[in-house]
Order: structure tokens, then sequence, then C-alpha cells
């Protein structure tokens, strides 16, 4: 393939990557700051898309945010691209906070006290990912499954953490629209204002009549 990279990323560097993009953070928010500023949609369509980005970043559906900034994009009548590009407010140096804000509110709402420490919330995550392949798998062959990890994690961590992220990502969600929206439509103005600028300076004046 014309695009395949040379030498393949080993799994260091590929994890590397999601914890300290190529580049540094800061490359990182102004590429996604260039694609947003450059999309086409109105601003308040733009600013929706961000905001459903946002939303599912509270949510506990860890590889899944893509798809579920899809879905809420679609149900607000928001902008794709700029949902799936807002996912990126959920990352490595937020997610301990995030995590730690949902499952405590999630805790208060159910009136429960999770049996899992905040410290170790993402080793759940990955504890109850293997025991659920586990299960996946014992289905096709002779290994027996179990539940046990997986009724813990449900209770304790997961639950608390969807329910406790509603309010919370709603705010964000919310907050993020109000500021998106105005900074979205002042770039689309000052650039269709380029746009006409550069268009008078290239048209070419009349050419005068000849007279016979």
């Amino acid at each position: 393939m014309v695009f395949k990279r040379r030498e393949k990323r080993s799994s260091l560097e590929t994890l590397q990557n999601i914890v300290y993009p190529r580049g540094g953070w800061g490359r990182a928010v102004s590429y996604i700051s260039h694609r947003l500023q450059r999309l086409p949609d109105p601003p308040a369509k733009i600013a929706r898309g961000i905001a459903a980005g946002v939303f599912a970043s509270f949510t506990p559906l860890f590889g899944l945010h893509f798809i579920a900034a899809g879905l809420f994009a679609l149900v607000i009548r928001g902008n794709l691209l700029a949902a799936l590009l807002s996912t990126f407010v959920g990352n490595p140096l937020t997610f301990p906070f995030i995590a730690a804000i949902s499952i405590k509110t999630g805790e208060r709402i159910l009136h429960v006290d999770s049996p899992v420490p905040l410290s170790q919330v993402f080793q759940a995550f990955s504890r109850a990912s293997t025991q659920l392949w586990h299960n996946v798998t014992s289905l096709v062959t002779s290994d027996v499954a179990h539940w046990n990890l997986l009724d813990v994690f449900f209770r304790g961590v997961f639950l608390p953490y969807l329910v406790g992220g509603i309010i919370p990502g709603l705010l964000a969600a919310t907050l993020a629209y109000l500021i998106s929206r105005p900074i979205m439509a002042a770039y689309q103005k000052r650039r269709a204002g380029k746009t006409r600028l550069k268009a008078k300076l290239h048209a070419k004046p009349d050419q005068p009549l000849r007279s016979d």
C-alpha cells in the first residue's frame, strides 16, 4: 500500500501515542481545533456535535466513545465529525477526574458504596473485559464461565459510572456548546470576510469599450 508504514509500530509505541501523542498534547489540541474551525456546517450544528462528543466522554463506554458520540450527534442533529473529534476531551489525562466525579455522583444517586476503590477502577475495567472474553470463548470450549468479577464490576463501577456521568456530562456538554457556538460563528464570519476580500483583490477590472 502507498500509505502503509515502513516499520510497524510496536505495542509500546502505540500505547505511548495514546498517553502522549506524537508532537505533544498542544499540537493535538491545535489540530482538532483547526479541523473544527474548517467544518462547513452552521455554528449551532457544529456546537451540538461538540456537545455530543463531550457528553459521550462521560460515559463508561470505553472503546465505544466514537459510536456513542455519533449516536448522540444524530439524536440532537449535531455535526458528526465535530462529535467524533470532541471525544478527545476524554483522554488519559482527564479520565481519572471524569471517572472519580461520575462514580461518586452515581453512588450518591443510587445510595450505594462501590466496593472498588477509585485507584482500581481502570484495573476493574481490564479484569471485567478479560472475564467477559473468557465467558464468550467458553461457549465454544470446555471452559467454565465465571461471573464474579463482572457482577462486582457492574454493580460497583459500571452502573454508578453510567448513572453518575449523566449530570456532569450534561453540564460539561452544555458549557462546551455555549462556548463553542460563538467561537465557531466568529471564525466563520471572519473567514467569509477574508474570502470576499480575496475575491475583490483578484477580480479583473472591467475592460474599456473600444470606439471605432
